[in-house]
């Protein structure tokens, strides 16, 4: 007769087939038997103005914006870079802020070719830039594709005036659907970005504005809930948002209609048509490297023996004098071991499929067992999916996906 053996979630996990891989290492050793892909993100930190909303590293300029000096100090910040990736192809970059798209159709081309020129990029990368629905904006998408991006994100929020007014956005209804039409008609991958749960904003408003971004016929969209972030202006001065049942709502009416429209919520925010995910952010999220250049850039680089984070500088003038002395950094050091799974399972856990078992230990250098307390613990209340093999949150994860990750920090 067959005894029965039971075993934890963990250990059936780990006994999963894609886990073959899985090394038994000593307390505290770190070791990576192959470096995962590297994207690259470049940052441009001005805006025409900054939203009330925003916290990223985003500046209103006083004047003119010093286009030629942030280049000089970009491809300065690339070169004093270039011994950590030495030898190492770059599979995606991606350009954000900010609003890049303020740079002239020059400047981009300068940036596109300095890269290239220092860079080993892949002839088929995906090249993104973000912009905003600016009229003049979006009169030189067709210089910029020429110079090379082959994916635009444009950073719409909402087509209803009486929601980007508050918002601060500087663009109206009928721009962004105009910009938006520039953008298709030159781009063949472009992303629209939408916010919901606006000050004021009702279903049926935050579903017309899904149904508007659907008429365009791209591929990709993002949708955000709005946050109040600290030090925003929002955070001074909260404004009145919908309530958490309004906002469900919302967010179970737009999956409704993505999901009809043929959309795959491949993550927690994002939605594409199939072959149409983001490239440079399924990167971020499977624990890939990525070299930051630019004022405020965040990057983290892999060794065989360790894992490195930097953040450069934020103030733009303080990042060009920095950058020209081939001081850009503003922190640079390695992540302690016993934060890795923590890192890695906060960014796994925001795609609906997840990821192979065996990748947490070939991008962290940990055997899975690491997890281990984690993950019985997520399946025990059912947020983690305990099928072996692979590790993904289940339906009930990702709607309370920071209970979640929050099992997995050290």
């Amino acid at each position: 007769m067959a005894t029965r053996i039971s075993i934890t979630p963990a250990e059936a996990l780990q006994r999963g087939p894609a886990d073959a891989a899985v090394r038994f290492l000593r307390p505290g050793e770190l070791r990576l038997d192959a470096l995962p892909p590297l994207s690259l993100y470049v940052h441009f930190p001005w805006c025409e103005r900054k939203c009330p909303y925003c916290d990223f590293n985003s500046h209103a300029p006083d004047g003119a914006i010093p286009e030629a000096e942030y280049l000089d100090a970009l491809c300065a910040d690339l070169e004093a870079s270039l011994p950590l990736v030495w030898g190492r192809r770059v599979h995606t970059v991606f350009i954000g802020g900010g609003t890049p798209s303020l740079l002239t159709p020059a400047g981009l081309d300068r940036l596109l070719g300095d890269l290239r020129a220092r860079l080993p990029i892949d002839a088929d990368a995906e090249i993104t830039l973000e912009a905003n629905p600016g009229s003049a904006e979006a009169a030189k998408f067709r210089a910029f594709r020429a110079s090379g991006v082959n994916r635009l994100s444009v950073g719409i929020q909402s087509f209803d005036d009486r929601y980007l007014k508050p918002l601060g956005r500087i663009h109206s209804g009928d721009e962004a659907r105009r910009a938006v039409e520039a953008a298709t008609a030159v781009f063949d991958n472009v992303n629209l970005d939408l916010m919901f749960a606006l000050p004021g904003q009702s279903l049926d408003d935050c579903l017309r504005d899904v149904d508007t971004a659907l008429g365009f016929g791209t591929r990709h969209l993002s949708l955000y809930h709005l946050t109040v972030e600290p030090n925003t202006v929002y955070a001074k001065y909260p404004p009145a948002l919908p309530d958490e049942d309004l906002a469900a709502d919302m967010q179970d009416g737009i999956a409704e209609r993505l999901s009809a429209a043929g959309f795959d919520n491949y993550e927690i925010s994002a939605w594409a048509k199939p072959g149409s995910a983001a490239r440079h952010n399924l990167n971020y999220w499977t624990f890939g490297d990525y070299l930051g250049i630019g004022a405020g850039a965040h990057g983290k680089l892999s060794f065989p023996e360790r894992i490195t984070r930097q953040a450069r500088l934020k103030q733009p003038q303080s990042f060009m004098e920095a950058a020209r002395r081939g001081d850009a950094c503003a922190e640079s050091g390695d992540v302690a071991t016993a934060a890795l799974p923590g890192e890695f399972m906060m960014n796994a856990l925001r795609l609906r499929d997840g990821v192979p078992t065996a990748l947490f230990t070939e991008r962290t250098g940990l055997p899975l067992a690491r997890l281990a307390h984690g993950i019985d613990a997520a399946c025990a209340r059912g947020l983690l999916d305990p099928t072996p093999g692979r590790l993904r949150a289940t339906d009930l994860g990702r709607r309370f996906l920071n209970d979640l990750q929050a099992l997995f920090l050290d």
